[in-house]
């Protein structure tokens, strides 16, 4: 077993495999950076469309509702086969438009937490509508999203194993790749074991800092 094990984590094993985790880290962040952007965006028109841009409104609703109704890896796999350019580049831009549908629905939560009070008071200290929501009611909304945010942060992870789909250069596909070579269903259970305790690190880790976040919350 012992020498089974040495055979399969080798040193340049574990390098492949631990640079495909540190692409599926970097595709997470850039991906729920991007989505955070968007989506703040898309909560904003939906929250407070009204008048002559209700129809904005509409169809940011249809928008989140159409991608949050439908699988991600039906994305990842359109549009690769639909989109030219860099696999990375393309990697990040189908995560993100699935999750920028959902980070506008979180969002969206915290927007109508806010009473409508806020507005009211920073009117009457001479804000207009876009200081009131840069200045008083969007740094309320992300101290109240965080836990969700958090939460999704770690699905996004997870999410980047669906990449292996389309051969991008992910963890699990440089796993696969180290597997290809493993003709010992010993071997495969220990690797699968190692792709288990590094995505459970991660993401254990992140929901860590949420119960440890929430936690403040309630004893703040």
């Amino acid at each position: 077993m012992l020498e089974l094990f040495l055979q399969i984590f080798t040193k340049a094993n574990v390098t492949f495999m631990l640079k495909g985790l540190g692409m599926t880290v970097a595709i997470a962040l850039f991906a729920t950076i991007i989505s955070m952007f968007f989506g703040t965006i898309l909560a904003l028109i939906r929250t407070y469309s009204t008048g002559k841009w209700k129809w904005a409104g509409t169809l940011v609703a249809a928008y989140t509702e159409f991608f949050r109704c439908t699988p991600n890896l039906l994305w990842i796999l359109w549009i690769y086969f639909t989109v030219k350019g860099n696999k990375i580049a393309v990697s990040v831009f189908a995560i993100s438009l699935f999750t920028s549908a959902v980070m506008a629905e979180i969002f969206r939560g915290g927007l109508n937490s806010i009473p409508k009070g806020q507005f009211e008071a920073a009117q009457s200290q001479g804000f207009h509508f876009i200081q009131t929501l840069w200045y008083i009611v969007l740094p309320q909304t992300y101290k109240k999203v965080i836990p969700a945010l958090l939460s999704q942060v770690i699905t996004v992870i997870k999410d980047t194993s669906f990449l292996k789909m389309v051969d991008v250069t992910e963890f699990m596909r440089n796993c696969a790749v180290v597997m290809g070579s493993i003709y010992d269903v010993r071997g495969m259970t220990m690797l699968f074991a190692f792709e288990a305790i590094c995505y459970f690190a991660i993401c254990f880790t992140l929901s860590c800092v949420v119960r440890s976040y929430q936690k403040t919350l309630v004893t703040a």
